[in-house]
């Protein structure tokens, strides 16, 4: 079967991180927090940030440490979209120089995608566009009551194409057409119920107890583990239940029996002992 996680969109350089516009928290077990940090325009994404984002995401992902990351937004929001004065001067730009721009947000949200660790958004204030596509390309979202979200894009007469994919994973086409179509804003309690967002919590100082929740939880699984587990989410969705399927979920759960985790986890559980991944208190 295709292995869409290990295939890169593209060949990129690899380059150190070093911008301001997003910060990066690590603690020494592998919890990491990427903040997006342009407070002062409510954290929109413009060619810089972008670029700064997909950067960090591809750092993360050479880090063999990592072992969860948090995505988000200084100063009380998530992401206001897209930053107005780059819609602007986008507009007065060849379609081809369009093209280039609209790819580095595709590939953004693929290297994000294709992390093999656990991802998370931490979404309070607005997660509006290319925001609330971040939100989607992340496994879990949990977001403070008075959040809000919205596909603005029809408003402007553009599409929200580059994180279509992303969203429709999601929340399924249907919600998808209405919310691409009417560009209406939502809470979080409906953004739940479409699977925009896994969790939804009183306020911004949930949302840390929430991230530290979930490293806690993280760090009892073997990171191996969690990125196969991943990848078989990726190959077996909408894949035909046959014969094939059943030979390669059965090869795949073997290869993990066998394997130095799953022999270290079994050991470790019939031991009465803590796994090799779980460091001692």
């Amino acid at each position: 079967m295709p292995n869409p996680i290990s295939d890169p969109l593209v060949e990129l350089p690899d380059t150190s991180l070093t911008t301001d516009l997003v910060r990066i928290e690590a603690t020494v077990e592998g919890a990491i927090t990427v903040w997006l940090n342009r407070p002062e325009r409510k954290n929109a994404f413009n060619a810089e940030l972008i670029s700064a984002m997909e950067e960090a995401f591809r750092t993360i992902a050479g880090d063999g440490g990592a072992r969860v990351v948090f995505v988000r937004g200084e100063g009380g929001a998530f992401s206001a979209g897209a930053d107005l004065e780059w819609m602007r001067d986008a507009a007065g730009r060849t379609e081809a120089d369009n093209r280039e721009d609209a790819l580095a947000m595709a590939v953004m949200l693929k290297q994000l995608w294709d992390l093999p660790t656990l991802t998370v958004a931490l979404i309070e204030g607005g997660a509006f566009g290319g925001g609330a596509g971040v939100a989607a390309a992340c496994d879990l979202a949990i977001a403070t009551q008075d959040a809000r979200f919205s596909f603005s894009e029809v408003r402007l007469g553009l599409i929200p194409a580059t994180i279509s994919p992303y969203v429709i994973q999601a929340i399924g086409p249907r919600a998808a057409r209405g919310l691409f179509a009417t560009g209406r804003v939502f809470d979080a309690a409906y953004a739940e119920r479409i699977g925009l967002i896994t969790d939804v919590v009183p306020d911004a100082a949930s949302l840390g107890v929430a991230r530290d929740r979930i490293a806690r939880e993280i760090m009892a699984c073997a990171p191996g583990a969690v990125a196969e587990s991943k990848r078989l989410v990726a190959d077996v969705y909408g894949h035909k239940i046959d014969h094939g399927l059943l030979v390669e979920t059965s090869r795949r759960i073997a290869a993990t029996r066998v394997g130095p985790e799953g022999q270290e986890g079994v050991r470790a559980f019939l031991e009465r002992r803590r796994p090799s991944w779980l460091a001692d208190d």
